[in-house]
């Protein structure tokens, strides 16, 4: 399909798979160093985030055909969730230019994280089976048992101590699957949206889980959000954090900063309110479908 529908753009277009972690970024290199001024990624955010860090600050252009079960940068960016409506906003050629970050050594685009999301992420990668209900059954078991940690934050100019439940640096509006962690940032402001969830209670978790998915945590009274372009992390021990949802060991001190203009990207042009509502109740029957399908 991909080569059917890619002849209109008269590109030369060459197919190549991944065979291992990592390899996407090394097809993406090579690419680069043949001059390839167009990279099409087909798979989820793991998938994107290697072509997408391999392709930072070059002049090629990134299209994506989101296949996984997050899909958190095709959903930042509007992108359609079908694989031939994503081809079509490839074809149309509409170019954004948005922001990456670095954590450590680490290039992320969407979010990353430490804390609970971290470990139900890590619980997540190892999972056969994905999808939205895999993620809220290993949401609902690692919630209990997960103890909230003490973690420094310099922020700027300004020192923070809190003891957190989770440490959210969002380059992006969502962790994927359209959960929204931090609903005002901007992907293209050259700034990160830091979200810090202090500990909570069971019966704090309905209307939690139902702001994340409206759009309106940062309404509730256990967030605190900060904008920022750098910070650096400091916790009591090293463990996991999470870079565009994948898991990843890291130390007791994790530096993060933006990385402004990184990426050049193919999206749709802006979508209206009615398109956006329109998006929204598709994704809403999709995820219906798929559900009643696998019962």
């Amino acid at each position: 399909m991909i080569e059917d529908m890619t002849c209109a753009m008269r590109y030369s277009l060459k197919i190549s798979f991944t065979q291992y972690v990592g390899h996407a970024g090394e097809l993406t290199k090579q690419a680069l160093e043949q001059g390839a001024k167009y990279i099409l990624a087909v798979g989820g955010d793991g998938t994107i985030n290697e072509v997408a860090t391999a392709m930072v600050y070059s002049d090629a252009i990134l299209g994506i055909i989101p296949k996984g079960s997050g899909n958190g940068l095709a959903r930042e960016l509007h992108l359609p969730m079908d694989a031939k409506r994503a081809i079509e906003v490839i074809n149309k050629g509409n170019i954004r230019t948005i922001d990456g970050c670095k954590a450590n050594d680490r290039i992320f685009f969407t979010t990353c994280g430490v804390g609970f999301d971290a470990a139900v992420s890590h619980k997540f990668a190892k999972e056969k089976r994905r999808g939205s209900l895999t993620y809220v059954k290993n949401t609902i078991e690692e919630y209990l048992k997960y103890q909230p940690e003490v973690y420094e934050l310099f922020i700027e100019n300004q020192s923070i101590k809190e003891k957190a439940f989770l440490v959210a640096c969002a380059n992006a509006s969502q962790y994927g699957n359209n959960a929204y962690i931090a609903p005002h940032a901007n992907i293209q402001d050259g700034k990160m949206d830091i979200t810090i969830l202090s500990p909570f209670t069971p019966l704090d978790i309905p209307s939690l889980a139902f702001q994340l998915f409206t759009k309106q945590i940062d309404k509730n009274s256990k967030i605190k959000v900060i904008q920022a372009t750098q910070l650096s992390i400091i916790r009591q021990k090293q463990g996991m954090m999470h870079l565009d949802g994948e898991p990843v060991m890291s130390g007791k001190q994790i530096d993060i900063s933006v990385i402004p203009k990184a990426l050049k990207v193919f999206t749709p042009e802006t979508l209206s309110l009615t398109q956006e509502v329109q998006a929204l109740f598709c994704q809403i029957t999709d995820f219906f479908d798929k559900k009643r399908d696998s019962g």
